[in-house]
């Protein structure tokens, strides 16, 4: 799955425009996404390891190595307030 998604900067996602709909569709892929969301917050904050988003914008599959800074309920917010919709993200380890 991983390798159909492009390696971007973290500054590059401001640039990004998503689409309204769910990445996702089943219920439990939402609740781990939900669970692997509040992990990598944790690690964030606590250790200040990155983790790797994998998500999508309106035009195609990406990834970005970096660090969970703050989570509301619409987005993940990185460092310099880059926020990526949490309804864009397939997953994140």
């Amino acid at each position: 799955m991983t390798e159909d998604f492009k390696l971007i900067d973290k500054e590059d996602i401001a640039l990004l425009k998503f689409p309204k709909t769910d990445v996702l569709n089943d219920v439990d892929e939402i609740k781990t996404r939900t669970g692997e969301i509040n992990r990598a917050l944790s690690l964030g904050n606590l250790e200040h390891s990155k983790i790797k988003i994998f998500f999508e914008d309106s035009e195609s599959k990406k990834v970005v190595d970096t660090t969970v800074w703050a989570v509301t309920d619409k987005n993940v917010i990185l460092k310099q307030g880059v926020m990526i919709p949490i309804h864009r993200i397939y997953k994140l380890f």
